[in-house]
């Protein structure tokens, strides 16, 4: 079964933006894409004019609208589309079961919006198995340059913890042919942050700057070792994790970030610094789960 890239659309221009995202992504890496359309019929308790059967019509010609500019546009592109009756966010998320990711649009410097309302697009990140992309309408760069800027990635933790979000990073490197920028931002720790151990370390090191260098390397050689054609661009900066990676994606074609699964009895989040970065980059965000 060839690999999945789905991609949700309401006919807006951030959801086009979207779906023309996943179509070029798709070619770079041999996926199919399956476009959805999430409408379920809601009759309103409020005095307005409803007709179940042209909003019924609509739906449908917003995907048969997408499905036609992709395939004018992509004519060897591997593309089903579906309308699914149900709400966006559980819709969403049983077609991206097993997916290699779920495309999104956003209109960006604010919530991720589009085709979604509220806080749908921020549910479906938090909640999704696989790596979510918020993809922006109206850059202000023509496609091939944006698509073409060097893949920037956010690096924390340990080899273990990274391994997802490097893998997926890499991977977007190697299909794009451009160089990988990762990002590694770290902090003062407060005065009982650091174990002894973990002090005596950074102290032979020379100090916390060589010691966050150090654990970047270590992150990166068994990648480096897989992916020998990318070139990798290694920055490690004190401070913001959020302007840091912010900074370092000025002009880049993609922004990987990270977001830790857990089992919290809350429910789940996207995480400080993917939240920042899907409000102001101005590429399109790549928010990848790990644990």
């Amino acid at each position: 079964m060839k690999r999945t890239l789905v991609v949700g659309v309401d006919g807006s221009p951030e959801s086009r933006a979207a779906a023309g995202w996943a179509a070029r992504e798709a070619e770079r890496r041999n996926l199919h894409v399956h476009v959805v359309h999430a409408w379920l019929w809601q009759p309103l308790a409020v005095p307005v004019v409803q007709d179940r059967a042209v909003e019924a019509r609509r739906a449908q010609e917003i995907l048969e609208e997408t499905e036609a500019e992709l395939t004018r546009r992509h004519p060897r592109l591997a593309l089903t589309a579906e309308v699914v009756p149900d709400v966006p966010v559980p819709a969403l998320l049983r077609a991206a079961k097993g997916a290699e990711m779920l495309v999104l649009g956003s209109r960006g410097y604010g919530a991720v919006a589009g085709f979604l309302l509220g806080s749908y697009g921020q549910q479906l990140i938090a909640a999704a198995e696989c790596p979510v992309v918020s993809v922006r309408a109206g850059q202000g760069r023509p496609v091939s340059a944006a698509d073409g800027g060097e893949v920037v990635v956010g690096q924390q933790g340990g080899v273990e913890e990274s391994a997802e979000v490097l893998r997926f990073a890499f991977e977007e490197a190697a299909a794009r042919r451009v160089p990988l920028r990762v990002v590694r931002a770290w902090s003062l720790p407060p005065v009982y942050g650091y174990s002894p151990g973990s002090l005596w370390i950074a102290d032979r090191l020379g100090g916390l700057q060589p010691y966050e260098k150090a654990a970047l390397e270590q992150a990166l050689e068994p990648w480096r070792a897989g992916y020998p054609e990318v070139e990798v661009l290694a920055h490690v900066e004190q401070g913001s994790a959020g302007h840091a990676l912010l900074s370092a994606a000025s002009d880049a074609g993609l922004l990987v970030v990270g977001r830790r699964v857990r089992d919290a009895v809350l429910g789940s989040r996207i995480g400080s610094v993917a939240h920042a970065v899907l409000h102001h980059a101005v590429c399109p965000v790549a928010v990848v789960p790990h644990r």
